[in-house]
């Protein structure tokens, strides 16, 4: 009687676990028919012929506005790898590992420019693009900085910092 109730068990479970199929297709079919879908409702964009370019006279140029400096972070650093700290400075990285500082640094140098690695007394190092001994400087060297990298969300993160 024991096998027939454990062969009867054993039997039940095999058509349980066999009757579950996988309805991957099933999704695969739906999204196929909402692509399809989708292509379908898509609107037409017509090219509009393109004219000769207009030559407009000779614009007088105004002042530029003032550079906004916003907010200027005060910290007391010390020099660890470069050369050329100043009073202001664009810092556009902050580390918790050295390394990670030096490799931002010398990406920064194959691109052009004298980057410098600063340490805090709380163990960040500070990434530095450009240092200034003029604030209004430092914050025009900031917003260039951000404008030749406005694609990268993190240098769009670049702050003053004034090195005591």
């Amino acid at each position: 009687m024991k096998k027939l109730v454990v062969l009867g068990m054993g039997l039940c479970m095999a058509l349980a676990f066999t009757s579950c199929k996988s309805s991957e297709s099933a999704y695969k079919k739906a999204y196929e028919k909402a692509k399809q879908q989708e292509m379908a409702e898509a609107p037409v964009v017509e090219e509009a012929p393109v004219a000769a370019p207009v030559v407009a006279a000779p614009v007088a140029v105004a002042p530029a506005a003032p550079v906004e400096v916003g907010t200027v972070r005060e910290e007391k650093v010390q020099l660890v790898s470069g050369n050329g700290l100043k009073a202001f400075s664009v810092v556009c990285g902050s580390f918790g590992v050295k390394a990670n500082a030096d490799g931002l640094k010398s990406r920064l140098e194959n691109d052009g420019y004298n980057a410098l690695v600063v340490s805090n007394g709380q163990g960040m190092y500070r990434v530095i693009v450009a240092s200034y001994d003029d604030r209004v400087q430092a914050a025009q060297a900031r917003d260039d900085f951000k404008a030749k990298y406005s694609n990268n969300a993190e240098f769009q993160k670049s702050w003053l910092l004034y090195a005591k």
